[in-house]
């Protein structure tokens, strides 16, 4: 979808008196959905779950892209203590089970916020990976909610040149090697014959942290 199509949607969404939020991680790459809604009405409001194991240049960078864009940030996170979020042998669930780390930190907090809206804009793209190519544009969520990837057609070279015309500052370590950008614990320097996310979730054989995965081949 070019930049006026999503407009005409989201215009519709609203037309239709529907409550609308958009969630970001705050990877250079996400920023473009940002910018794009910003313009459109800054006033949607933006939520960052917080898991407790961002990179610190991860919260600057947010910070910085929120100020610039005068985002309506909103920051949720996990209602179970990092003390609690541990296996039976005490070690903590990021090594030994992050598929329940990930619903802790990410699926239950998002899954709150659910109810409150009727669309949530996300920023997927099929390029992205295998299981996000069996997406479509809209899809039923949890609680009622619809599900809209206005990004799913854009690829690597859109969101560059995009990025490039607006002049939007790039997540710092980027100039560091690192392209999907996740949790400090699970996050290494992506290889360049594998998919970028790839770099999440190292050695884990895991693409996805839960809040995409309920979606596939529905």
């Amino acid at each position: 979808m070019v930049k006026e199509e999503i407009y005409s949607k989201l215009k519709e969404y609203q037309g239709k008196g529907l409550k609308l939020f958009t969630s970001s991680s705050f990877q250079t790459h996400s920023i473009v959905l940002l910018h794009i809604l910003s313009e459109f009405d800054n006033s949607i409001p933006v939520y960052f779950i917080n898991t407790g194991y961002h990179f610190p240049e991860t919260i600057t960078y947010r910070d910085q892209i929120a100020d610039l864009f005068k985002l309506n940030l909103k920051t949720v996170s996990s209602s179970t203590p990092r003390n609690m979020q541990k296996d039976s042998e005490g070690r903590l669930l990021f090594t030994s089970d992050p598929d329940y780390c990930c619903y802790l930190n990410k699926v239950q907090p998002l899954d709150a916020v659910l109810p409150e809206y009727d669309i949530w804009i996300n920023g997927v793209r099929a390029d992205q990976s295998a299981v996000r190519k069996s997406f479509n544009v809209e899809q039923p969520a949890p609680h009622n909610t619809m599900r809209f990837h206005p990004m799913l057609d854009w690829d690597v070279r859109m969101i560059e040149k995009y990025i490039k015309e607006y002049k939007i500052p790039r997540h710092p370590l980027e100039a560091k090697g690192y392209l999907s950008i996740g949790c400090e614990p699970c996050t290494r320097k992506f290889d360049l014959e594998t998919y970028n996310r790839q770099g999440r979730w190292f050695g884990l054989n895991k693409t996805e942290c839960g809040l995409n995965t309920d979606l596939v081949n529905k």
